[in-house]
């Protein structure tokens, strides 16, 4: 199959890995919205691309450079936006599922998905066994499924260490026999973008589980990791 990546290319050598040789890569570094400089030099390589690819994984809006492709089916990075917020009540003329695609839970043994239209189950299952992998279907909410538990044992683990309950490295030894090295696993993915998952459930349910602990937001803004 040939696989076309919109923004992607940070995780070139995670999706080799997760789908293997057997398949064609093109990945596309811009989109709207980006520089003037950055589309035009990318439109040539997606106007040449896009007539042979088969599965697209977005990681942005998109959605208009391609909508017009025939047969394509669409993979959208849906760990902040579901696919309902995304596309409302307009239901694209292609099927588009949602995908977790943050930095190291892209390659695992289950492609954790979500879908638009529960009626596109088949053709979800026909292309996950074309790629390859096995998935798992998640609702199609915001945060998916290892997004939101991982932020939120992130966030947990913040509120421990703001009141000096233990340090990094502690946490990091306590934590690890439970829940793998969780801190270094939040560095890999990226604290910021942890911290967006967790402000983007708040947004979306104002549940106090999700409120952002002051530390949590002081290393995304300051564009820190855990020091361990």
């Amino acid at each position: 199959m040939h696989l076309l990546i919109l923004d992607g290319a940070h995780l070139a050598a995670e999706f080799r890995q997760k789908f293997g040789s057997a398949h064609q890569y093109t990945f596309v570094p811009a989109g709207p919205g980006r520089l003037v400089d950055e589309i035009e030099e990318a439109m040539p390589l997606l106007d040449d691309a896009l007539p042979t690819a088969d599965v697209v994984f977005d990681f942005g809006n998109y959605g208009p450079l391609y909508e017009e492709k025939e047969g394509i089916v669409a993979f959208v990075e849906a760990a902040t936006e579901s696919l309902a917020g995304r596309f409302g009540a307009d239901k694209p003329a292609y099927p588009v599922f949602g995908f977790c695609g943050l930095p190291t839970l892209l390659n695992r043994p289950l492609l954790e998905v979500s879908a638009y239209d529960a009626d596109d189950a088949d053709q979800l299952a026909d292309v996950c066994a074309r790629l390859g992998t096995a998935h798992c279907l998640v609702a199609d909410r915001v945060g998916l499924f290892t997004p939101r538990l991982l932020a939120l044992s992130v966030n947990e683990a913040c509120f421990a260490l703001q009141e000096g309950l233990v340090s990094p490295a502690g946490a990091s030894a306590a934590l690890t026999p439970v829940l793998g090295n969780l801190l270094a696993q939040a560095n890999a993915v990226g604290v910021a973008r942890l911290h967006d998952v967790l402000s983007m459930l708040w947004d979306d349910t104002h549940d106090p589980r999700y409120h952002i602990c002051p530390l949590l937001k002081r290393l995304a803004l300051r564009g820190e990791s855990f020091d361990l």
